[in-house]
Formats: structure tokens, C-alpha cells, sequence
């Protein structure tokens, strides 16, 4: 057990006071260390291997806990939160749908999306870059689930109510069960909007349904989705589960890595210089497209650093289902589990000087075992996260089409600092635009810019 349990509250006021200090000093005290959560008792795994041991096993460590079950009462039992049971057949269905070839006909859906949103912007204008991220996430989903064929006042109701519906996960997750039950404005607003999205939803299913056409986009790939192992398709159910799970995992985490991606290149200019030059050199100003992710390699470290330093999902709960062993260590059945990448990402033993902002950690030419053994932003195993070539093509594209047109600097005065939420963001970011002068050469060792040429934007 941690140090400093206090009765009737366990760890709960340093977890509260400083979340991601608390997780980072948990492994003085060894692999597995009881934490108390109020009343009860959870285990905290601190090393890396009995981690991806954990992971490995999904049947005996399943998907439970507050916020699990919490959401499963509002977006249903999709994917990522669906138990052990079900998980299997969802893959197989849902597995064809991010094949690389399925992946090349959403990316460019985001990237016109995410060229839009760029394209609004101008010289000196403040921008609230937090509310602006968010929105392009959202907008990125609904455009690769469903590209133009629905309205766009559809799409505006589905994204205020799935909006709505996840507040209330969050506020779900950590209110007692009683004042969930309160016919309170907030409870009352949550359990509509869900009715409403559903609603939607199936008409939505039902339409594409009678129309027959695979139009390309990723709701075309769940409602025609047959399992090659004889278990036939996701029924209609299953399916808004699902769009509503694609909406609660991918809208906030990719925000905020964005977010985190822009405040850190801003502190670090040295390394912003060097993706102004990378995507000077390939862009020439113009919006990133599919064809160009393999010619950004320094942006996409960039962003795998940004996973490492500031995860998404920085803190995940497991229940484990039946008398087990993790390592040395016995566990019972019905005990929470905790792990945190956010925990395993800091490990100074893993990453050396872990607070620092490095992208070069990421340099395939390193001579040096690869860090991404310890990476573990998009879990691991069997249920490793479907979507995480979707979730990085978009964070790559965002970053590239930001950084070929625009310099961001954050507003003096701002708190950039996490909130306490299941995905960490910024509590404020407001930046302010500054079109840039584009330059066409090559970076040297120290990231200072070689041109030949350049033009204005």
C-alpha cells in the first residue's frame, strides 16, 4: 500500500491535489502498489512488462470501472467499452473497416476538413485554439463516418447531443450513484440528447441500409460489415454503439494532442523550426494530404513524443475476472486494476530526463533500442486501440496543414495547464495566429533553416 492513506478517504487528496505527481511516484514503491479510492482498494501497476502481461490478458483483466460502466449506460457497448464477451465478434466486424486500404479512402475526408478549419483563420486573430480543435476533431468523425451524405443540420444536432452525452460520462464518473438519479437539468439534458442521437442514428442506419451503396466512408464499412467466422453483422443496435463510441474516443484524445502538440512546439522553438522546415520543404504552404505522410517524418515524431509526454488517456481501469497471477503477485478475483501510461511514459528508466520535450527520442536513426517499447498511448494486446493509424494519420495532417500557414503563439497570461479529466487538456489556449513566411531548404543538425528561396504567404 502507498504511503499516506488516510481513513475514509484513501489517496484520494493527493490524486485529486496532483493526479499525474501521485501516478509518478507510485514505482518507488514497487511493481504493484495498493492505492485506496475512498472506501476501497485498487491495485496500481508500475512496471512495464507485468503492464503488457495485464493487457495481453483481456479475458481475466477485462474493461470495468466507473467510467467504463458509466459509459456503457449512455453510448452502449461499442468497442472500446464493450466486456470481454462481446469483444472478439466486434473486432472481426469492425477490423476490415481500418485496413490501410479502408484508411486511405477516410484520409482524405479529414484532411479537406482540417484544411477548412486553417483556412478561416487570419493575420494577428486571436483564436481560441482549445474550442477550435475540438470542433475539427468532431467535424473530422462525422466526416469520415459519413462524408456529405447527410445534412448539415443533421450533423449539427448529432454533434450537440453527442456533446451532451459525453459531459455526462464525465460528470457520471465521478458524482455517487444516488445523485445520478436526481431529475436534476444536467441528468435530464444527458439522458435526452442520447435518446436523441440514437434517434438519429437509426434513421440514419435504416437509410443506408435500403439504399444499398457503399459510399466509401466508415458508416458504409460498419453497416455492411459481414464476420468471416459465421457471426453474421452488426445489427442496428450495434452499430450506433459504435458511432457513438467512435465519437467518445477519438474527440477529445485528438484534441487534445493537438493542443499539447501547438503549446509545446511553441515553448521548444528549436524543434518548431524544424517542422516549419520539413513542411516548407514538402508543402510549399498548401494543406497536407494522404500522399504526403511519409515524407513528414519529423512532424510525425513530433506527435509521438506529444503521446508520450502528455497521453491521452493518461489513467485506465481493469476488473479482474477470476483468482489470478500478475508476476509474482496473487490477485483476486473482482480487484480494480489500475494502469497509467502516463505512469510507464515518465519512467526515467524507460526515457531518460522524462519531463523534457524530445521528438528526437523518436529518431528511427538512433542507434539506441527503440523508446516505442515502452509507448503505450493506444493500449496493447487484443484490445489495443482499432483506431490508432486513424488517430495519427489525423494529428500528422492537423499539425503539418497548421505549421505550413500559420505560427501559433500562446496568448501571454493563459493557464495551459491539464485539467483533471479522464483526457488532460489544456484548461485555456488562445493563441494568436501569425501567417508565415514560407521557406524552401533543408534543416540542418541544430534545426536552423537553410533556404534557397521563399516566398510570403
Amino acid at each position: 500500500m502507498a504511503p499516506g492513506r488516510l481513513p475514509v478517504l484513501g489517496h484520494l487528496v493527493p490524486l485529486l491535489r496532483d493526479p499525474l505527481g501521485f501516478m509518478t511516484s507510485l514505482p518507488a514503491h514497487g511493481d504493484l502498489v495498493g492505492i485506496g479510492l475512498g472506501p476501497r482498494n485498487a491495485v496500481v501497476v508500475c512496471d512495464l512488462e507485468l503492464t503488457r502481461q495485464m493487457l495481453r490478458q483481456d479475458r481475466v483483466f477485462d474493461k470495468g470501472g466507473p467510467v467504463f460502466d458509466h459509459g456503457r449506460a449512455l453510448v452502449g457497448e461499442g468497442l472500446a467499452t464493450c466486456p470481454h464477451a462481446k469483444h472478439r465478434r466486434q473486432r472481426r466486424l469492425l477490423q476490415p473497416a481500418f485496413r490501410a486500404e479502408r484508411l486511405a479512402t477516410y484520409t482524405p475526408m479529414m484532411a479537406q476538413e482540417i484544411a477548412e478549419l486553417v483556412d478561416t483563420w487570419h493575420d494577428g486573430q486571436v483564436i481560441d485554439v482549445k474550442a477550435q480543435l475540438h470542433t475539427l476533431a468532431a467535424h473530422v468523425i462525422a466526416a469520415t463516418l459519413f462524408d456529405k451524405a447527410i445534412s448539415e443540420e443533421t450533423q449539427q444536432r448529432l454533434l450537440r447531443d453527442v456533446e451532451a452525452v459525453f459531459a455526462g460520462v464525465m460528470r457520471h464518473a465521478i458524482v455517487p450513484a444516488w445523485m445520478r438519479r436526481w431529475p436534476v437539468v444536467g441528468n435530464r439534458a444527458c439522458i435526452e440528447a442520447a435518446a436523441e442521437a440514437r434517434a438519429i442514428l437509426r434513421e440514419l442506419v435504416l437509410a443506408r441500409r435500403v439504399e444499398g451503396v457503399d459510399r466509401g466512408d466508415l458508416f458504409s464499412a460498419l453497416v455492411f460489415a459481414r464476420d468471416s467466422e459465421g457471426g453474421g453483422q452488426l445489427t442496428d443496435d450495434e452499430i450506433v454503439d459504435q458511432v457513438l463510441t467512435f465519437f467518445f474516443a477519438g474527440t477529445d484524445t485528438s484534441a487534445a494532442t493537438l493542443a499539447w502538440a501547438l503549446i509545446l512546439l511553441d515553448q521548444h522553438p528549436e524543434f518548431a523550426a524544424r517542422v516549419y522546415a520539413e513542411v516548407d520543404t514538402v508543402l510549399a504552404g498548401r494543406p497536407a494530404g494522404p500522399a504526403d505522410l511519409p515524407n513528414l517524418p519529423f512532424t510525425g515524431q513530433v506527435i509521438t513524443e506529444v503521446l508520450r509526454l502528455r497521453p491521452p488517456a493518461w489513467l485506465q481501469t481493469r476488473m479482474v475476472t477470476a483468482d489470478t497471477t500478475l508476476g509474482k503477485y496473487a490477485l483476486s478475483a473482482g480487484t480494480t486494476v489500475i494502469y497509467s501510461t502516463y505512469l510507464i511514459q515518465h519512467r526515467a528508466d524507460l526515457y531518460p530526463d522524462p519531463e523534457r520535450f524530445d521528438p528526437d527520442r523518436f529518431d528511427p536513426a538512433r542507434s539506441a533500442p527503440s523508446p516505442r517499447d515502452g509507448m503505450l498511448p493506444f493500449a496493447a494486446g487484443a484490445r489495443k486501440c482499432i483506431g490508432d493509424n486513424f488517430a495519427l494519420n489525423e494529428a500528422t495532417l492537423a499539425l503539418a496543414t497548421i505549421a505550413a500557414r500559420w505560427r501559433l503563439r500562446t496568448v501571454a497570461g493563459i493557464d495551459t495547464g491539464p485539467t483533471l479529466a479522464v483526457v488532460p487538456q489544456p484548461r485555456q489556449l488562445r493563441m494568436r495566429a501569425t501567417a508565415r513566411e514560407r521557406r524552401t531548404g533543408r534543416v540542418d543538425e541544430r534545426g536552423s533553416d537553410r533556404s534557397a528561396g521563399h516566398s510570403h504567404t
